[in-house]
């Protein structure tokens, strides 16, 4: 089915959820089952990498409760979580130990569907360190969420890199290429810089958020010879051929479903991957496999099981 056509149907598709549509006779049952493409990928539960709580709420909790109601609805079963707004290109350390403490308190109520990432700021390396271990040693998050704060390759991200290795905690930096007016914000980085983090830290799984936005053709290219960067496809525009190039250029093992929610959709994102000319054994990589097994050294040293 063409990206075209799942976005058209999508709607309806969506009216269903997620875990009984293989089993829904109905004419809304058949627009999802053509959605999805196959049995096997329409009872999978896909994994989101790229996730943000900004949906309507009084509290944290409530914020996730509206968007587990979208994700039954989709098809997404469990989320990578970070960074509450309201979001600061370079937050201070009191401004992401807050964007974290929220996170915190999602995981209280939601741990049975997000895995809470730890916002952190390098410029503030002594800080972004301590909240490392608050959140992730000594908390139940698993991961890094670095967004706009510093340049990716800069030496303040070196200590970061170490103790998250240290702690099987998966990095996600944001990337983006902007092509249009005055190009990236000041500390905005690209995944050339990524690819210069990665190559002083051989080994070390790190995943390329956006995988350059705007020229995502350029920020394929620009990880290809890092086997440890993963590919995140979240918050493009869900244009035609980008989602071949990264497996043809990287190989469906490096490349991540990612949505980007609140500021993109998760029914768009996933008919990026569900669209693609790609085999259901390679989507059933791209929308959970593959962000399962990134996990999984964290995970257990939590102790859960998946």
């Amino acid at each position: 089915m063409k990206r075209r056509d799942f976005l058209a149907t999508g709607a309806l598709a969506a009216t269903l959820p997620w875990h009984a549509r293989a089993a829904q006779p109905s004419p809304a049952g058949e627009v999802a089952a053509s959605a999805w493409g196959s049995a096997e990928l329409r009872q999978l539960g896909a994994w989101d990498a790229h996730a943000h709580v900004g949906t309507p709420g009084a509290t944290p909790a409530k914020r996730m409760e509206y968007l587990v109601r979208i994700a039954d609805r989709v098809g997404v079963e469990r989320m990578c979580i970070f960074m509450s707004p309201p979001w600061q290109y370079e937050p201070t350390p009191e401004q992401f130990r807050k964007s974290n403490d929220d996170v915190l308190a999602v995981l209280k109520e939601w741990s049975s569907r997000a895995f809470g990432f730890v916002y952190l700021n390098p410029t503030h390396t002594r800080a972004s360190l301590d909240e490392l271990e608050r959140c992730v040693a000594d908390g139940p998050m698993v991961g890094i969420k670095l967004w706009v704060g510093c340049h990716c390759n800069r030496p303040e991200l070196d200590p970061i890199v170490k103790r998250a290795a240290e702690l099987d905690a998966i990095i996600l930096q944001h990337t983006w290429i902007k092509q249009r007016g005055k190009g990236n914000l000041p500390q905005e980085s690209t995944p050339m810089e990524l690819a210069e983090l990665s190559a002083r830290h051989p080994g070390v799984p790190l995943i390329c958020g956006h995988t350059g936005g705007g020229d995502w053709s350029l920020g394929i290219r620009a990880i290809r010879s890092r086997s440890e960067i993963h590919a995140d496809l979240g918050g493009g525009d869900p244009v035609y051929g980008e989602v071949e190039m990264a497996v043809r250029e990287l190989g469906a093992a490096r490349v991540l479903y990612g949505s980007d929610v609140h500021g993109r959709s998760f029914a768009s994102q996933l008919g990026r991957v569900l669209g693609a000319n790609l085999t259901v054994a390679e989507k059933r990589l791209i929308l959970r496999d593959n962000l399962v097994r990134l996990l999984r050294p964290a995970l257990k040293r939590k102790g859960i099981t998946v």
